[in-house]
């Protein structure tokens, strides 16, 4: 039998489940529309889910905040419909290996510090700021990121006198001790600062692929609290940010400073990581690790169609769902992903993922600063054209054996991660090496097309990716991209068309079989 809610909502697949209860694919009856749906029991000992539709609806037209498209009580349960979003930065990880590059994390950072920004600014802490917890946004807000579960918010202001909550200690660890600040792990009332804190313990684990304090045995749940309190602290933070950038470990420096009330400097910290993009030499193009992935993944299943080792977009083994207990899912093939059901060896029968990631570069990186620090000049987030700067091999840093806060373990391997094209032709068939680099051109100008970019930045991309990421610096790629990008440009003037018609528009003596090694 069907299964109505909210007079409109058809549920369907379950997604995710937690302690709160159960998140539902589900669809308007009249509209087909897909949402996500979290339902949890009333006679549940600690309810929270109408908590969380109170912040939902408080914060409500801020930028990564999920839309409320109902909220109210459906017989014996609460429940929440929400805007259906895309994968969580962990799943994303996982995916990606475990571990991201430089550029992708920066771009993360900029956004993530941004949207815990807003809610401090609308009177709210998170207190559990995890990977879990940030999700990419899907169809044109693939490159968004948006903030999910409110269970743990807390206000940090009187409503009425905009007095800041009171200093206490001895309070009871609060979100998830992985990335839980150490003066949460302390006892004392968490404020502005700690949100900030547990977000640079969650970039660094995106860059190092894990943290000193992972891994920990003990009998039981606060044995382990201690255990990960103990190395915390005991973990200076220039081991904790060894062989990475200097200025993560000002990021640390800064919110460790910071009172148990003031009002951080939020734009001091997204500058911190801009200037730094700036002088890599990255391009704010919203590709990230992932994106590049997939589509790596999409040319060896068109070069190997029989291919055993290309895997859906899962996050996981056996073709499992990627989702937890947060309000994830697809939708919209055309640009993010579809649902498909997979039965593995489990037979749980959850929906497997499979994503088809579409960059857009409608977003600026540099959002609006809403504070500034004059102690340190700012330069502008994205300077087009500019060259990555060679970086030397990271070593593993040593444990930390003094007292202090940071970071030590094993770094991993180098932050780059765009693919090796080679040119396969030999003298006598020159053109197909640069059939293969036209070919990711042309995907990278098809989605620039889609969001109506003039044709000199689609020429200014398309060059880039070919003469810089690549190293291909052959005239005859050049002559070839500019006719290209030209075709695309005219295309794209003349008739408004998306990407799509645009790929259709180009010579097919531009387009050829890729082979990537």
């Amino acid at each position: 039998m069907e299964r109505i809610v909210g007079e409109r909502y058809k549920l369907g697949r379950k997604i995710g489940s937690g302690s709160f209860g159960e998140i539902f694919l589900a669809t308007h009856i009249e509209t087909g529309e897909t949402v996500a749906v979290k339902i949890e029991n009333r006679q549940t000992k600690h309810p929270q889910l109408l908590y969380e539709a109170k912040l939902y609806n408080i914060l409500q037209g801020g930028s990564g905040i999920a839309h409320i498209k109902w909220c109210g009580v459906n017989g014996e349960d609460n429940v929440l419909v929400l805007d259906l979003l895309g994968p969580s930065l962990e799943d994303l990880f996982v995916y990606c290996g475990r571990k991201f590059s430089l550029k992708t994390v920066l771009m993360l950072a900029d956004q993530m510090i941004a949207r815990i920004e807003f809610m401090h600014a609308k009177g709210f802490l998170h207190r559990d700021i995890k990977p879990d917890n940030f999700l990419m946004g899907l169809g044109r807000k693939a490159n968004q990121v948006y903030i999910i579960d409110f269970g743990l918010a807390k206000r940090y202001r009187d409503p009425n006198t905009n007095r800041h909550i009171p200093y206490r200690e001895n309070k009871n660890l609060t979100g998830t001790a992985r990335y839980a600040s150490c003066n949460t792990h302390l006892g004392i009332e968490q404020s502005r600062r700690d949100d900030l804190e547990s977000l640079g313990y969650v970039l660094l684990y995106f860059l190092r692929g894990s943290l000193p304090w992972q891994g920990l045995k003990a009998a039981t749940k606060k044995q382990k609290y201690d255990k990960i309190c103990e190395k915390k602290l005991s973990t200076p933070i220039e081991v904790l940010c060894k062989s990475h950038p200097v200025e993560f470990a000002s990021y640390f420096h800064y919110c460790h400073s910071l009172t148990f009330d003031q009002r951080p400097d939020y734009g001091f910290l997204k500058r911190l990581f801009q200037d730094l993009f700036t002088r890599e030499g990255y391009e704010s193009d919203y590709i990230f690790d992932w994106t590049i992935l997939k589509y790596q993944q999409t040319q060896r299943t068109k070069t190997h169609p029989q291919s055993s080792d290309v895997q859906p977009f899962s996050g996981t083994r056996n073709s499992q769902v990627m989702t937890t207990d947060k309000l994830k899912g697809i939708k919209d093939a055309s640009y993010s992903g579809e649902v498909m059901e997979h039965r593995g060896p489990s037979n749980l029968g959850r929906p497997d993922v499979r994503m088809q990631f579409r960059p857009s570069v409608s977003q600026n990186m540099g959002e609006k600063h809403m504070g500034s620090n004059t102690a340190i000049p700012s330069t502008s987030f994205a300077r087009s054209g500019a060259l990555k700067k060679s970086q030397p091999k990271a070593e593993g840093p040593t444990e930390a054996t003094n007292n202090g806060r940071g970071h030590g373990n094993k770094t991993g391997a180098s932050s780059s991660w765009m693919p090796s094209f080679h040119r396969i032709s030999s003298t006598k068939e020159p053109r197909a090496g640069v059939s293969s680099i036209m070919e990711f051109g042309l995907w990278i100008a098809q989605d620039f097309c889609g969001e109506m970019a003039d044709r000199a930045r689609v020429l200014q991309n398309l060059k880039k990716y070919c003469s810089v990421e690549f190293q291909v610096l052959v005239q005859s790629c050049r002559v070839e991209l500019r006719a290209m990008a030209d075709s695309i440009g005219e295309a794209v003037k003349g008739d408004r068309i998306t990407g799509n018609d645009a790929c259709l528009r180009i010579p097919p003596r531009y387009c050829g079989s890729p082979t990537i090694v």
